[in-house]
């Protein structure tokens, strides 16, 4: 990787956030472990303790509400509230109705009301009546400082009321439409993962981590997959201006949007029994790799390592998204961390993962017919997240900054250069008279 002479751009996100998300959230795991709290009431706390350093970093030590992408004016005094009144009533309308679309689709959708999603329903209960009235004194305040407050939401707010509020611009409604739809999707799904994820956490043993390699790799795997979920989860709630946290942009492409949601319930492909699942038969990587001798125990370690690493890569796309991770939108170009070897870090080593913990080819029949159905469909699967990252990539193109980072990572990019490679035409060979 070249930083002297071809330095990466900036990441719209520093390292520091992360790392303090990182502290706050183990930190209280350890204390949720040592008591043997488990209860979803539980997990979300892991999810305040995440979010809560991050929103202090960046706030007293990033200071991004200074920055210019939040279209925020600090440096005058904020306009007279008689001056931006009508604006954030208007707006005010909007985002309530928003949020009354969403709970409607929440109840059209059975799934909305079964397992960890009831959960997350409970959760949005208690929490509207204060998001109601915080929602007044915060965009009251926020309008008289933002320097455009006719943003998205008062172009939906327009197009609720009618004629009275003006003529609403069609673009801004369907931007303001897919940002409240990625967000609406999946902060429930996140949180109908989280307290699972954190009771499957705080429930292990220590002996049962310690007592071989198995048991520590797959605890560390679970580890990290709530480092990532807990992250994501705060990413989803705190899309907010003052955070520069907002979404710029959510993906316009409809390619993009049915790429993503077969990957998440209830349109999910990959799931058990769908026509995606690659598990028919199959026994993960502990069942081939069981057994006690030196051989095969030192065979668990590399084989576990390797799987707790592509995970940590994984997280670690996750984290160093700070409080910005979120599908299908663009909410700041992101270039450090994992983000500095390739575009996709994220699905690179999810994929690897998954081929490498469920091994679709070994099956318990053996039955050939078994393998071939579980590999081709493991591999259709690597190619929708294949078709994910060309979707985003499309989407964020159109930021300059994404189109500065794509070109380094054109010039710096292991995986790019190695494609690069691969493409690059070779010399057409000599023909040798004969003698």
């Amino acid at each position: 990787m070249r930083t002297q002479s071809d330095p990466c751009p900036p990441s719209a996100v520093s390292h520091g956030v992360g790392i303090a998300g990182l502290v706050g959230l183990i930190g209280w795991t350890l204390v949720a472990w040592h008591y043997g709290m488990d209860g979803p009431y539980a997990g979300m706390a892991a999810v305040i303790a995440c979010g809560i350093p991050m929103v202090l970093w960046s706030l007293l030590v990033d200071r991004v509400h200074r920055n210019a992408s939040t279209g925020i004016d600090w440096d005058n005094a904020p306009r007279p509230w008689r001056d931006t009144l009508d604006i954030s009533i208007v707006k005010i309308t909007g985002l309530w109705a928003t949020w009354g679309g969403i709970a409607v689709l929440y109840c059209l959708g059975r799934w909305y009301w079964d397992g960890g999603y009831r959960f997350a329903m409970e959760m949005f209960g208690t929490a509207a009546p204060f998001l109601l009235a915080a929602s007044i004194p915060y965009v009251l305040w926020l309008d008289r400082r933002l320097i455009e407050p006719r943003d998205a939401s008062y172009a939906f707010g327009q197009w609720v009321i009618g004629g009275a509020a003006g003529k609403a611009d069609r673009a801004q409604v369907a931007h303001h439409l897919r940002a409240w739809l990625v967000k609406g999707f999946f902060l429930a799904f996140m949180l109908s993962v989280v307290p699972s994820n954190f009771a499957n956490l705080v429930q292990w043993n220590p002996a049962d981590v310690l007592a071989n390699p198995i048991g520590l790799a797959n605890f560390l795997i679970v580890l990290l997959f709530l480092i990532d979920v807990a992250f994501a989860t705060v990413g989803y709630m705190l899309t907010m201006k003052p955070l520069d946290a907002h979404i710029r942009t959510a993906n316009p492409l409809l390619a993009g949007w049915v790429a993503a949601l077969i990957c998440y319930p209830p349109f999910v492909l990959m799931g058990n029994g769908g026509p995606l699942d690659y598990h028919h038969n199959t026994a993960d990587w502990s069942h081939w790799l069981a057994g006690d001798t030196p051989a095969i125990v030192a065979v668990q370690w590399l084989y576990g390592s390797v799987l707790v690493i592509l995970t940590g890569i994984y997280a670690w796309a996750t984290v160093a998204f700070g409080l910005r991770f979120s599908n299908l939108t663009h909410r700041g170009i992101v270039t450090h961390g994992p983000y500095r070897w390739t575009r996709h870090p994220a699905y690179l080593s999810k994929n690897l993962f998954w081929w490498l913990s469920s091994l679709p080819f070994l099956v318990t029949t053996h039955s050939l017919v078994d393998m071939v159905r579980n590999t081709a469909t493991m591999a259709i699967v690597s190619a929708i997240y294949l078709w994910r990252a060309k979707t985003e990539e499309a989407h964020l193109g159109t930021d300059p900054a994404y189109a500065a980072y794509s070109d380094w990572m054109r010039r710096n990019g292991w995986i790019d250069r190695l494609i690069a490679r691969i493409k690059a035409p070779r010399p057409a060979p000599t023909v040798q008279p004969a003698e």
